[in-house]
């Protein structure tokens, strides 16, 4: 029973240190891609003794990076696609079904 009352109160300390990992790997993820993307470059370079073959791993390594940013662009937008239907953030519809005048905003309670 111990074991379980421990796990129930990691639950909350542990979430926003992974929230936070999940946010930091994209950075971490675009200097990685470039890296690689250098280190193809300069292997490329070595075998071939072609000097311009080096740019050819940075924009590879480049694009790799922007690659990541999109696809993390992509699952946040998901992710509020998905939160916007939820019925209780549901103001947004309600808000565009109404058609309010300039001067009256509602119901008034003096």
């Amino acid at each position: 029973m111990s074991n379980e009352t421990s796990t129930e109160e990691r639950k909350p300390r542990i979430k926003p240190i992974i929230e936070a990992a999940d946010s930091l790997s994209l950075g971490i993820s675009m200097v990685v891609a470039v890296a690689m993307g250098v280190g193809l470059g300069f292997l490329i370079r070595s075998v071939s003794g072609i000097e311009w073959t080096f740019w050819i791993g940075v924009f590879i390594g480049i694009s790799a990076a922007i690659l990541n940013v999109f696809k993390a662009y992509k699952k946040e937008v998901n992710s509020y696609e998905e939160l916007a239907k939820e019925p209780r953030y549901a103001i947004k519809k309600e808000l565009d079904d109404r058609e309010y005048d300039d001067k009256d905003y509602g119901e008034k309670n003096y």
